[in-house]
């Protein structure tokens, strides 16, 4: 008898039965011992606390396609599956589904929250999965894999150490991006950056010795009280003969001194800016230059610390507004411009990220991309199209120090044991029964 064919394409009574009989007959699976040349490709992990979205989609068919034109033409193909476990986007989730129960993640502890996420991912955490399963993407689901699964924490603690050793990476103090909601650092790639109109506020510096001030312009007030110089460019003569001298900072009555940097942008509002080191990426270079204090006036949850004085306890941007009619009060805020400038965006929080002096683990990028920049350079690798070649080698020429730590309780720990005795820190890729220094098994 014959069949009757629809006359539309009916995906949803076609496709879920085909992609489960794929998953279900293992059609994918790489034979390890099977002749012949191999093709291989790692899905770039997604998210675990995601589902499939566009992008996903054009990448996703992009590797499908590969994997299965090598399949055909005889390679033994594999495209490898998995998730990523997402520390801060992962920890984010789980933290408001606690709060919505009326539970503190910080009284459970870190064991305690760690039991939570994985039972959160247990739960919630197969989406991308199962979306991937269902639009039938090729891949040898018998080797999925989860970047925090055991197997997985042992390669990345490996290669921690490994480039420890190799000098690549490193702790040290340094201006970080920092998101007060995350309570965590950032690398530079977690920040977006909007360009927003605000203000320059320009703020009358008393002259010490002189009846004389100097006018900064600056678009937050709020750093201001960790001010410890003001700067003008060398060859501005009208500063020329105020530099060695010290300026009045208003509110916090500390001197503070007048020091040339060729930094300083004459052209830029009055040519006199104020040098805040724990605050500014600028500002921390040019500290670094002249040994001057790096005073950080914030917490972590962007409140005002107790090196603000007065301010210390108010939200950073309450503190902005008192700050202001405080200067205004005493006559030294000349006056208020429109400003339009860029800021960065704490890419999952969507706050204002503060640049704060910290201390954490950065791995050293210039030795990295140089090899990468010369593979392109020589042709070994080339870039399609040829306009992003440029894009890619200016990145690469201009790349920054990775920050490599967070703050999290989900994620990868650092394989650092600090004495507790003498503070000295040692990298390994198992726990060291004692200090190397003192002995002290305090660790």
């Amino acid at each position: 008898m014959p069949r009757e064919i629809a006359k539309a394409y009916e995906p949803h009574l076609i496709e879920p039965r085909w992609a489960e009989y794929w998953v279900k007959e293992v059609l994918f699976k790489a034979d390890t011992n099977a002749p012949g040349p191999v093709f291989s490709i790692v899905i770039p992990p997604p998210n675990v606390t995601g589902s499939l979205h566009i992008g996903h989609m054009l990448e996703h068919t992009e590797i499908d396609i590969l994997t299965r034109w090598y399949r055909m033409r005889g390679y033994n193909a594999l495209y490898l599956p998995g998730t990523d476990h997402a520390g801060i986007s992962t920890q984010r989730v789980v933290v408001k589904n606690l709060k919505d129960q009326g539970i503190d993640y910080h009284k459970l502890g870190r064991e305690e929250f760690e039991k939570q996420v994985w039972k959160w991912k247990a739960e919630a955490g197969g989406q991308i999965t199962q979306q991937m399963r269902g639009i039938g993407e090729s891949c040898d689901w018998s080797r999925e894999r989860f970047t925090l699964s055991p197997e997985m924490s042992r390669v990345v603690r490996e290669v921690f150490v490994r480039l420890y050793e190799e000098g690549l990476i490193y702790r040290e103090t340094q201006l970080v991006n920092w998101c007060p909601v995350c309570l965590t650092v950032l690398s530079d790639l977690e920040v977006a950056h909007e360009v927003r109109k605000g203000n320059l506020w320009h703020i009358k510096y008393p002259v010490v010795g002189s009846s004389g001030f100097l006018v900064v312009a600056t678009t937050r007030p709020e750093t201001m009280l960790g001010d410890t110089a003001v700067a003008v460019n060398p060859e501005d003569d009208r500063y020329k003969r105020l530099v060695g001298k010290h300026v009045m900072l208003p509110l916090m009555k500390r001197e503070i001194p007048i020091i040339a940097d060729e930094m300083v942008d004459r052209e830029f509002g009055t040519g006199a800016v104020k040098i805040t080191p724990a605050h500014d990426p600028n500002d921390f270079a040019a500290g670094r230059r002249h040994k001057l204090a790096e005073i950080d006036v914030m917490t972590a949850d962007g409140h005002m610390s107790a090196n603000a004085g007065v301010y210390a306890g108010l939200e950073r941007f309450e503190a902005r507004k008192k700050i202001v009619e405080d200067l205004k009060a005493q006559g030294v805020l000349e006056k208020v411009t429109e400003h339009v400038h860029a800021i960065g965006i704490c890419e999952r929080s969507k706050t204002i990220v503060e640049p704060r002096v910290s201390t954490q683990w950065f791995c050293k990028m210039k030795p990295l991309a140089e090899p990468a920049i010369a593979v392109v350079e020589r042709g070994d690798i080339q870039i399609v199209p040829e306009n992003r070649r440029e894009e890619y080698f200016n990145w690469m020429r201009n790349i920054r120090d990775w920050t490599l730590s967070r703050q999290l309780w989900w994620g990868h720990r650092i394989p650092a044991w600090y004495c507790k005795e003498n503070g000295h820190v040692t990298v390994a890729r198992v726990k060291p029964a004692k200090c190397a220094t003192c002995g002290s098994g305090n660790l």
